[in-house]
């Protein structure tokens, strides 16, 4: 961890805030989550003591082949750390390497109405996309506030379609809290200004994965080109001479993202007057993208070379949340009263 600063009043180390955010393994990384999560991490880690987790218990609620869920895990920690991510002043490691999570989860369970799970609206959303809607799907918040609480976070970095998740959190803290006594901080959700409200490049849905229409973060620079070449503009600016408005263009968005403020200011007006075409204006973008993502394909490269490097540091990152979620589950098991022999 980098040294703390010394408060000018007392001169002892001053704590910074404690934070937490989780990724499923999906595998990959791709532009909705660098700019909606991930590159908001590499700079709290600098202001924050950064817990990130890779969370592989939550993609059990999703269908998955075991054969591939380790190599995803893998290869998702060397494309956080390739994007920046920095294992001296974070925590990277595994939500599965720290069964403690497991087991306040099911005390959060016995204190969390069935209503308040009912009523989130990423539940509501992909129950309504499966015949058969399981458990683990229904208690994913739950789950999601262990890994939070667990380590007594009190930031949580996320897109605009968790904060609700973090506001359950909230509730649930103050329900321990007010049943066995103070124990758990209430968390705030940090949600960044920009990234957590990319299109996909189809202009319509939330980039993803699944549904292909987003820029893998590590892909070759040739493939990321013909995937932003043929990305969706300004649905009313169907020629060259049609002016555009940059609000309504994904494109436009994605500048503000990558682009120096002066280069989305020129695009802004001259798309307006139809004085930049959509082609050029995509041209502009990835260039300064790519001079963003070509320093990460870079770091993935050495990362792969030395994978024990990766797995080194997954392990150290564990042993530090082991740790913190250890003594925390002490404080837990006592105040509910379980048994001690």
């Amino acid at each position: 961890m980098a040294e703390a600063t010394i408060s000018p009043d007392t001169q002892a180390p001053a704590r910074r805030v404690r934070a937490l955010t989780g990724i499923q393994p999906s595998g990959e990384l791709h532009l909705g989550n660098y700019l909606g999560a991930v590159r908001n991490w590499v700079t709290m880690c600098h202001s924050h003591e950064m817990f990130t987790c890779i969370v592989d218990y939550h993609a059990l609620t999703s269908p998955l082949e075991p054969e591939r869920l380790a190599g995803q895990t893998f290869e998702m920690a060397l494309a956080i750390l390739a994007a920046g991510f920095d294992p001296q002043e974070g925590t990277l490691f595994v939500q599965s390497q720290i069964p403690e999570v497991a087991e306040l989860t099911w005390i959060f369970v016995t204190l969390t109405p069935m209503g308040e799970l009912e009523r989130m609206t990423q539940f509501k959303d992909k129950a309504s996309r499966q015949t058969s809607v399981l458990a683990g799907l229904f208690i994913y918040p739950v789950l999601q506030a262990a890994d939070i609480l667990i380590y007594q976070a009190q930031a949580v970095p996320v897109g605009e379609d968790q904060v609700q998740h973090v506001e359950l959190t909230r509730e649930i803290a103050r329900k321990f809290n007010l049943a066995f006594g103070e124990t758990f901080p209430e968390p705030e959700a940090v949600v960044p200004a920009l990234g957590g409200r990319i299109r996909g490049l189809d202009g319509k849905a939330k980039m993803s994965k699944s549904l292909g229409n987003t820029i893998s973060l590590l892909e070759p620079p040739t493939q990321a080109w013909e995937k932003l070449r043929t990305a969706v503009t300004d649905p009313a600016r169907l020629r060259r001479s049609d002016p555009g408005d940059p609000s309504k263009c994904n494109i436009f968005t994605l500048h503000q993202n990558f682009s120096p403020q002066a280069t989305t200011q020129m695009i802004d007006s001259e798309c307006r007057r139809a004085g930049i075409g959509c082609v050029d204006c995509k041209k502009l973008l990835f260039t300064h993208m790519d001079a963003e993502l070509a320093p990460m394909r870079e770091r993935a490269a050495k990362l792969r070379a030395q994978p024990q490097q990766v797995r080194e540091i997954l392990e150290h990152g564990a042993q530090h949340a082991r740790q913190v979620a250890r003594a925390t589950m002490a404080e837990v098991r006592e105040k509910v009263g379980f048994y001690r022999p």
